[in-house]
């Protein structure tokens, strides 16, 4: 089956489908049920995965798209995949080796997009979050230019397509934009963004740059145990998302997503229901008029779900900026 998703061309030439998959699941999520998912988002036409290594489903994503690709659905150069070097990794001398790690659990021979998750360094080592005997996580400082300086070569030796980052503000995207000896561009940022937190300023940012915008928890996300507080507002429990699904004759998720898709994002979306997997697809099947997109606008409150406070008292941590 052909896919239905639209394409954004990339600041370095390639191509990035406007509607993604993301692969992060809670830990107690069965991992065969994983699979099963992600080999129904291939088949109804999703083409674009967003992994990492901190989901710990990279194994479960290749082994999908590799049968997929076996049984002739699709072609590898059909499949946009996307990983991230994790905090502990971010010294510039361990950036290949994840990657290449990365690629061993895939068992693919490169990936399309690879990012730099946070800028925020831990401590490196075994422990994703290495903590100290008061269990406060254990911080590294590190110099992001020479991380990316490290992405760059990964590109050079052909791992990874593209490269990018995720969770970067604005000063941090200018402290690589304005880097000495800049080989590539980021040809992305991806950030938390949906109608209760729009990233307007930093969208025009990125726009200014040739840079795009990956949104993640398009949907709100209550889901990242942990990471989010279980008593913030329910995003598609939004009264006005309900009156223009009513309006458009489609779910509220469907409204929240193709907002997303109008202002030029890419939207990842992330659901481990059939049904929901199958409803979003159909995102390239109306269009919210000027008007609604700007009600839409004005459902901002800056809530960020996924706040991550674990990381604050970090140099680097990246929220505390307006944008």
């Amino acid at each position: 089956m052909n896919s239905k998703c639209q394409n954004i061309e990339l600041n370095d030439g390639h191509f990035i489908p406007v509607l993604g998959f993301g692969t992060a699941v809670p830990e107690e999520f069965p991992k065969s049920k994983i699979k099963e998912i992600i080999k129904i988002a291939i088949d109804v036409g999703f083409r674009h995965f967003d992994s990492a290594s901190i989901y710990k489903t990279e194994d479960y994503v290749g082994e999908v798209i590799r049968s997929e690709i076996a049984d002739g659905t699709v072609r590898r150069e059909d499949i946009f995949l996307t990983s991230k070097v994790w905090c502990n990794c971010l010294r510039p001398e361990l950036v290949r080796s994840s990657l290449e790690q990365s690629l061993r659990k895939f068992q693919l021979d490169y990936v399309d997009l690879y990012l730099m998750h946070y800028p925020v360094a831990l401590k490196p080592g075994e422990e994703d979050f290495p903590v100290d005997e008061h269990g406060k996580l254990i911080f590294d400082t590190v110099d992001l230019c020479a991380t990316w300086e490290a992405l760059e070569k990964c590109k050079d030796a052909g791992l990874t397509k593209s490269i990018g980052v995720s969770n970067f503000n604005r000063r941090q995207l200018e402290m690589i934009l304005n880097k000495t000896g800049l080989k590539y561009k980021p040809v992305c940022n991806e950030v938390e963004c949906h109608p209760y937190l729009n990233q307007m300023k930093l969208l025009d940012f990125c726009k200014s740059n040739n840079i795009v915008l990956v949104a993640y928890g398009v949907l709100g996300t209550q889901r990242y145990t942990g990471w989010v507080d279980p008593s913030s507002p329910v995003l598609l429990d939004e009264p006005v998302l309900h009156s223009m699904a009513k309006k458009y004759n489609q779910t509220p998720a469907l409204i929240a997503l193709r907002y997303q898709i109008q202002r030029g994002l890419v939207a990842l979306s992330s659901t481990l229901t059939e049904k929901r997997v199958k409803e979003n697809i159909q995102v390239f099947e109306f269009q919210l008029s000027p008007k609604d997109m700007k009600v839409l606008d004005g459902l901002n409150r800056n809530l960020r779900y996924v706040a991550a406070p674990m990381f604050e008292g970090h140099p680097n941590f990246p929220f505390s900026d307006e944008y």
